[in-house]
């Protein structure tokens, strides 16, 4: 797969962060273009299935690198939580093994909500007569009658 040295430059800039318009200008002598031709242009240089597999394997290492994985938070917590322990810490051992007992599912935390004295929660509704319609505020006084 074998880019020219505009493409490359483009697809340097668009897996850097650059939108299409943007690394299309930076590869490309693009000073006299419209904007729309410009976007027109670098849309279909970014279909083009060799530049997009470019683009694609520049991203992937920067994706991998930041990718975090449940296995290795867990990893991490428990580390985190030999480590206090080992130095005697034993609040922030406890703390990392409940964070990690939270992150594996092991907890989970419910809150019910309930009014006064246990009883069921209190709803009001209010209406702001200045902003209703005079068929509106017709249709609440006849609902009433």
């Amino acid at each position: 797969m074998t880019l020219t040295p505009k493409q490359e430059a483009f697809a340097h800039a668009v897996a850097s962060g650059k939108t299409q318009a943007d690394a299309y200008r930076h590869a490309f002598s693009a000073t006299k273009m419209k904007a729309e031709t410009v976007i027109q242009s670098a849309s279909r240089l970014m279909a083009d299935r060799k530049v997009a597999a470019r683009v694609a394997e520049l991203r992937k290492p920067v994706a991998d690198a930041t990718q975090m994985t449940l296995a290795g938070h867990l990893q991490r917590l428990a580390d985190l939580s030999a480590s206090a322990e080992k130095e005697g810490k034993y609040s922030a051992a406890v703390s990392a093994e409940i964070a990690r007992g939270k992150a594996s599912g092991l907890y989970v935390e419910s809150v019910e909500l309930t009014g006064k004295d246990g009883g069921p929660l209190e709803t009001k509704t209010t209406i702001d007569p200045s902003k209703l319609s005079s068929a509106a505020l017709k249709e609440i006084l006849n609902a009433r009658a």
